[in-house]
């Protein structure tokens, strides 16, 4: 077992050494995916330890598993929920930059700031739309984090795997809050709050202290993201999607202004029209990336399900 939350405090603290040297960006595509590879990998790597724990067959432990894999289902489920409307958005922004780059080339800048403006309403009605998902489908309570001591609880039941099963729990939990934060509705309490001081007695300490270092990190990142202008009033923090629609939004200001004074340099607006054109296209790998990775996950799901309940069922 040591084995495992050695790994779990690994891959935590790779997350965090990729914004520290400034490798990815803060909810960037990128950032995003490693997270949900790891969320993924924990999983599997819980699968292979149940094997080598020689749990006993009919009692509650595979309950215990049951339940914190359909909590992991849930929340994924409501992630790609969010990345595939990004996905939506990205191609609805995608054309309206190209016809504005067209019509900007042919000195329609009116015709060009009705043609930006359909992004601008997607990405209006895609924030409250998550709002109401967020509402409706996410159990904000479902995301916290156990900061009770182990020794409030049995953490040593069935060989440990309990103690497995709480380390898996917290460690997912934060990473889910991220994941929801970035496609559906941000979570501030999630990822503001300070992290306890980790005691000696818990499991894993190097993961216990990977993920302190990590969540004071996403603390800093959401402090540095609300002082900016460019992310005040949005609920949706991933990094492309934040930069394609403050650069749209800028874009329809120069548009308006050149259709009304004809003060600006059509082909430079082109131009800049092109240029956000690239962050729409990374937004839309980043979620399509996401979806992809949470698909294998949901996978594995049923597979460990099907696995865990065939193994009980031999033994």
């Amino acid at each position: 077992m040591n084995s495992f939350y050695s790994s779990i405090g690994q891959g935590l603290d790779a997350l965090h050494c990729r914004l520290d040297g400034g490798e990815v960006a803060f909810m960037s595509g990128p950032f995003l995916q490693q997270a949900a590879a790891l969320v993924r990998s924990m999983h599997s790597q819980l699968l292979q330890l149940v094997h080598r724990l020689h749990l006993p067959a009919g009692e509650s432990w595979l309950d215990e598993y049951m339940d914190e894999t359909s909590r992991l289902w849930d929340a994924c489920q409501l992630v790609r929920a969010g990345a595939t409307a990004l996905d939506a958005y990205s191609a609805t922004a995608a054309r309206a930059l190209h016809d504005c780059h067209c019509l900007l080339l042919l000195s329609s800048a009116n015709a060009a700031a009705r043609a930006i403006n359909a992004p601008r309403r997607h990405a209006a009605g895609l924030l409250q739309e998550n709002r109401a998902l967020a509402d409706a489908r996410l159990d904000p309570a479902s995301l916290l984090l156990d900061h009770r001591s182990p020794l409030d609880f049995n953490l040593n039941a069935f060989n440990g795997f309990r103690a497995v099963l709480y380390a898996l729990r917290n460690a997912t939990s934060f990473l889910l809050a991220l994941l929801l934060s970035a496609t559906v509705s941000c979570l501030p309490d999630h990822l503001c709050s300070p992290s306890p001081p980790a005691t000696a007695a818990g499991p894993g300490p190097g993961y216990v202290s990977s993920m302190a270092r990590l969540r004071q990190r996403v603390a800093d990142e959401m402090a540095a993201a609300a002082a900016d202008h460019s992310a005040a009033g949005t609920t949706i923090m991933m990094y492309e999607f934040r930069q394609a629609r403050a650069g749209i939004d800028t874009l329809k200001v120069e548009l308006d202004r050149l259709g009304a004074t004809g003060y600006g340099d059509p082909e430079e607006i082109a131009d800049r029209a092109e240029l956000i054109k690239g962050w729409v296209d990374m937004l839309r790998s980043g979620a399509e990336a996401v979806i992809a990775e949470l698909d294998d996950f949901f996978d594995d799901i049923v597979e460990g399900r099907k696995v865990l309940s065939d193994l009980c069922s031999h033994r």
